[in-house]
């Protein structure tokens, strides 16, 4: 059970969020439950210590009207409490990015509290924490890692339809689940809502590192075999989760050898 905290000293507010909160948690049966609900910093903080080695979930305040203490300085003490924990503030202003920047906290996400929209937001941004935690615990060996720019991306390895070489050297186009090709052959019409995603790499390279689930059926692509809905030797093509993919007539062989056709 992965326990949540509040700490707010606007009580009103803080009952919206806990009520928020305790509705998404029993609409989607998460293994989650509040533990705490504070209006100072101090209390959550003796809360949290009765908890020891337990990943939490804090939504915290900034403006906490205690003089001492703001969700920043809060902040700051739960981390050392609970440094792997997952921090959300409350605020009345839009953007603190930086103030958390300034911190080193790495808050996950940032809730403005519009009376409006905060229980869809509330319950939007426990589900991303749920989909992270979960991301967290795969199997390493079931996620490929991949970097775009600055930023380190985690594929699932069953969500990986083939991947491309593309127009600008060194690059690769990975296509996920009902994506958009965008290059190379397409399926008619082009239909599909996943992502294409470009990235620097080498063909050979990821086909080392992924191993028997995928096959370089062409130069140009390297698809995942049980991705694999039709194969049209006459004209050496395959469909690829909705998509057409270049065979080879190298490839062909050990197609379909791995297939067993």
């Amino acid at each position: 059970m992965i326990p949540i905290y509040l700490c707010d000293d606007d009580s009103a507010l803080r009952r919206r969020l806990e009520t928020a909160l305790e509705r998404k948690i029993l609409i989607e049966d998460y293994d989650m439950r509040i533990v705490c609900s504070a209006a100072d910093g101090v209390s959550l903080l003796n809360a949290a210590r009765q908890e020891p080695g337990k990943r939490g979930i804090y939504f915290l305040d900034v403006e906490l009207k205690d003089g001492s203490w703001d969700g920043f300085r809060l902040g700051r003490e739960i981390r050392c409490l609970d440094p792997h924990a997952t921090l959300i503030y409350v605020t009345g202003f839009g953007d603190l990015a930086y103030r958390t920047f300034q911190y080193h906290l790495e808050a996950f996400d940032y809730i403005v509290k519009d009376p409006e929209g905060l229980e869809e937001s509330v319950a939007r941004c426990l589900e991303a924490v749920r989909d992270r935690l979960l991301e967290e615990r795969r199997d390493p060996a079931q996620i490929y890692t991949l970097q775009t720019g600055e930023t380190l991306q985690h594929i699932p390895i069953s969500d990986i339809l083939f991947f491309e070489t593309a127009p600008i050297a060194h690059h690769i186009l990975l296509h996920t689940r009902e994506s958009r090709t965008s290059g190379k052959v397409s399926a008619p019409g082009g239909a599909g809502s996943g992502r294409v995603i470009d990235f620097l790499g080498n063909l050979n390279e990821i086909q080392s590192q992924l191993g028997e689930g995928f096959l370089r059926v062409h130069r140009a692509y390297l698809v995942a075999l049980d991705k694999i809905e039709e194969v049209d030797l006459r004209h050496g093509r395959l469909r690829v989760g909705g998509y057409e993919c270049l065979l080879s007539r190298r490839g062909k062989p050990e197609l379909l050898k791995r297939l067993q056709l």
